[in-house]
């Protein structure tokens, strides 16, 4: 007699678990996004809307709209900013914003 979870259904399980671990960032990426956000972003983003610059991700009238179009702006940012980031860098500020800010 068979006892317990049938094989493919274990596998199953393991494989979305793995997918979803993959697939979310490490809280040390969201720390590097911070720290990346704070030297390099909170600057111009208070000289443009002051307070401590979050005003800018909090706004009514916010250009940003989805992760895709946050992506694009941070590497807008970036790449006017000339920071050199790698993709890395870039993904863990999206992350950042997104988990503080937007929610997307």
């Amino acid at each position: 007699m068979k006892t317990g979870i049938p094989a493919k259904a274990t596998m199953l399980a393991s494989s979305v678990t793995l997918g979803l671990l993959l697939s979310t960032p490490a809280a040390a990426d969201v720390r590097h996004g911070q720290e990346l956000h704070t030297n390099n972003c909170v600057t111009c983003h208070t000289s443009m809307v002051g307070g401590d610059g979050s005003g800018l991700y909090t706004r009514a009238d916010r250009k940003v709209t989805s992760r895709d179009q946050l992506v694009t702006q941070v590497n807008r940012c970036e790449s006017t900013l000339g920071l050199n980031w790698f993709e890395e860098d870039v993904m863990a500020v999206v992350e950042y914003l997104n988990r503080n800010y937007y929610k997307f």
